[in-house]
């Protein structure tokens, strides 16, 4: 009687477990069927929103179910959607439900119609949207930044580990690892007969150097960028130390150490960071918005009728040893005016290797596109160098057809067919395909999370270390 007993009981609690197990999955299994994937759009106020859906994809259904309140943000995101549906080449076949209220995130989680929630715009409570939006069940796609101090870094630590139980992809939109000759900087680096080895640089030296300038007036899908008000607003949007840096740390992690998985307790190791503001009058805050008047939540960021925008950081840091300074800068508009192209947003980037330093350079005498620069170090004997160099292109090729060399007075220059700069907007829908892919899978490469970690631990910590040395 006593065995019986027993026995019902471990069955009993086999059941019980079983259930749980069950409560710990995600509500959907991804084949790649078509249209499997149901995609919510919560509150799109940055425009990055629109771009994942400047072109269709088999596995997501066109109807795309929006939850955002009333407003401009809303408005401006269907005028995008709405072009991308009618333009003549290639037109898209999104339908949007949408759904306009105050509870727009409430009614979201009651209604329970999608299998994905993307996010792109603000970022004050974004990331305690995306821990209970996993929580409800959904994968989550996010913008960056995911986190904009150290308080919303340890709730995304949290949503992490909610997407780990209940079997859910957590990933933020990183176009940048798409862009080519960011691709070809770490290609090249994986040739020790070109690169040698990463060097691991000093403070005062570092070994990588990555520099980012935006403009706050720019022209998108060929139509002027009209951003909202709270853009400016660094409670809302965070400072440019924790939003444009996402990138530029991410890069750092993805090129210097590609595939490795890194501890943000151990690996890193931040020297100093510091910030500083653009200042904008009331007439150019009144162009990039529409708004002639400061609202009432920026006048804490105004002095004598200028805006201060903390938008510009520095953070010099060591990454398992390799020291690196991360730049950017926001201006209000490009030298070359609003009609430059791309808005006349810049990126350099170095790695310093023991052989070879690897350079992207861009705008000014380099022109609009960024060029990649093979310089090598003092002391190499440039006749052998050539002859490596010429022996390793045809791996680069292999994976890249098209790509070549030109020899100039120092260095020589990555030459690179036309076709590959395919351009921000469409790096988009190119991180899209490889998240609907990871859907698929059913999980992320080893490395992303803790990366993720790691990279939303860098940014946050150095905002606060460059606010307490103010």
């Amino acid at each position: 009687m006593v065995k019986n007993t027993l026995s019902i009981i471990v069955l009993i609690l086999m059941i019980m477990a079983a259930v749980n197990s069950c409560k710990t999955e995600s509500k959907a299994r991804f084949t790649g069927a078509e249209g499997e994937v149901r995609l919510i759009t919560l509150d799109p106020g940055h425009f990055h929103a629109a771009l994942i859906q400047k072109i269709m994809y088999p596995q997501v259904h066109p109807d795309v179910f929006i939850y955002a309140p009333e407003g401009n943000d809303l408005d401006l995101h269907m005028d995008r959607i709405n072009a991308f549906n009618t333009r003549s080449d290639d037109p898209t076949k999104w339908n949007s439900v949408i759904y306009r209220s105050d509870d727009f995130f409430e009614k979201m989680i009651a209604e329970n119609k999608g299998n994905v929630m993307m996010t792109a715009g603000n970022n004050l409570k974004k990331t305690e949207y995306i821990k209970s939006a996993l929580e409800a069940g959904l994968n989550v796609f996010a913008d960056k930044p995911m986190a904009i101090n150290t308080q919303t870094f340890e709730i995304l630590k949290q949503a992490f580990e909610i997407a780990e139980k209940k079997g859910l992809l957590l990933y933020d939109i990183m176009t940048e690892r798409f862009e080519i000759t960011t691709i070809l900087q770490r290609e090249f680096s994986l040739l020790p007969e070109v690169f040698g080895v990463l060097e691991n640089g000093t403070p005062d030296n570092p070994a990588v150097i990555k520099e980012s300038v935006h403009h706050f007036f720019k022209y998108v899908s060929g139509a002027p960028l009209i951003r909202p008000p709270w853009f400016y607003d660094v409670e809302q949007q965070g400072e440019g130390i924790v939003d444009v840096t996402t990138h530029l740390v991410d890069l750092m992690q993805w090129g210097c150490f590609p595939e490795q998985i890194l501890d943000y307790t151990k690996d890193v190791n931040i020297t100093s960071a510091r910030r500083w503001s653009t200042d904008m009058s009331k007439e150019e805050f009144a162009v990039t918005t529409g708004i002639s008047e400061f609202p009432q939540y920026l006048m804490k960021d105004v002095s004598d009728g200028i805006l201060r925008v903390f938008s510009n950081g520095e953070i010099n840091y060591a990454l398992k040893g390799v020291h690196a300074k991360i730049i950017v800068i926001w201006n209000y508009m490009s030298p070359a005016g609003a009609d430059a192209p791309a808005g006349g947003d810049t990126h350099y980037s170095l790695m310093r290797g023991s052989k070879a330093n690897l350079i992207i350079r861009q705008g000014g005498e380099y022109g609009t596109l960024p060029i990649l620069f093979i310089e090598p170090v003092a002391g190499v004997d440039i006749a052998a160098f050539e002859n490596v160099l010429n022996s390793n292109i045809a791996k680069i090729q292999a994976k890249f057809s098209g790509i070549g060399l030109e020899k100039l007075d120092k260095e020589w220059k990555v030459t690179v067919p036309q076709s590959y700069f395919t351009g921000h907007e469409a790096h988009f829908g190119e991180v899209t395909e490889r998240f609907l892919k990871y859907l698929i899978d059913g999980k992320l490469p080893d490395w992303e999370v803790p990366n993720m970690i790691t990279k939303y631990y860098t940014t946050t910590k150095a905002l606060e270390i460059a606010k307490g040395s103010h």
